[in-house]
């Protein structure tokens, strides 16, 4: 027999020496998926000096070496949290960060004062449906289309969907610049999350350079390439008095926001994170 803390503890030293920046979580995180307990009662477990038998220890040695290869976890275990969901995800779509939960924020708080019964809301590029279904599960009263030009991000967007939508999210698989143009007007919230890196800027995470889809992370030369096409089409889809929110990279935020005005949207806001960094641009039709 082995106990929960002595796993938890060799897991932690092995991913620590792979560079993992977070060892003692991901040690829990896995012992928790292989044994069906949450992380604080992997954490009480261990303090208890509760032990694991030999099958689920050999489970879980297999699984540690997967993270330890720098595959990331949330492909390990097939799901990722974003705000109150717990999504499905795997190769072919990008993670949800932490730092767009925020950006949820922002959009979720538009959608919840636009005066009407049925407020309306697109998200650009959804990958998962993370943005998406936070809006039309916060705003209950609300509309949502998804709309995502991967076939393989829309899988995983459509499972979501599927599971958390609740009739209220419309999945549509195409290009942003031309997908449903009987919208053209009529969305009181955009929300988007596009790609905004620039392409000589290599992520220095090998769980993000090896397993997340490069469309969904280059933005060109300059990182704007996407952006400048999202913003484009979220000046068509909003009616007057409607609100932009997105995503962008520290320290894009002027050039956001002049192309949000180039765009002939208005009140073009760069907002921070929780670290300070430039993350979002807000601007109205």
């Amino acid at each position: 027999m082995t106990s929960v803390g002595e796993i938890v503890s060799a897991l932690a030293e092995r991913f620590d020496r792979a560079g993992i920046v977070s060892a003692l979580a991901d040690a829990e995180l896995i012992v928790g998926h292989v044994a069906g307990w949450t992380r604080g009662e992997v954490a009480a477990k261990a303090f208890m000096g509760v032990e694991l038998d030999q099958a689920l220890v050999a489970e879980i040695v297999i699984i540690a070496t997967r993270r330890e290869s720098r595959e990331p976890l949330q492909h390990i275990t097939g799901e990722s949290p974003f705000r109150h969901l717990v999504l499905a995800v795997g190769p072919g779509v990008l993670i949800p960060r932490p730092e767009t939960e925020m950006v949820a924020e922002w959009a979720i708080d538009a959608l919840r004062q636009v005066p009407s019964p049925r407020p309306r809301a697109v998200d650009l590029g959804t990958g998962t449906g993370a943005l998406a279904l936070a809006l039309a599960t916060e705003v209950p009263n609300s509309e949502v289309f998804a709309i995502e030009l991967s076939t393989a991000a829309a899988g995983w967007a459509e499972r979501n969907i599927a599971r958390f939508g609740d009739g209220r999210v419309t999945l549509v698989v195409g290009d942003v610049t031309s997908a449903m143009p009987e919208l053209d007007g009529t969305i009181d919230v955009v929300v988007a999350n596009p790609p905004y890196i620039p392409d000589s800027e290599k992520p220095a995470d090998l769980e993000v350079l090896g397993h997340d889809p490069e469309i969904a992370l280059f933005g060109g030369e300059d990182g704007l390439r996407d952006i400048r096409i999202f913003i484009a089409r979220a000046a068509c889809l909003l009616r007057h008095g409607g609100t932009l929110v997105v995503e962008h990279g520290d320290g894009q935020g002027a050039a956001v926001r002049n192309i949000a005005r180039d765009a002939g949207l208005s009140m073009a806001t760069t907002h921070a994170d929780l670290l300070q960094r430039e993350r979002a641009l807000t601007a109205v039709r």
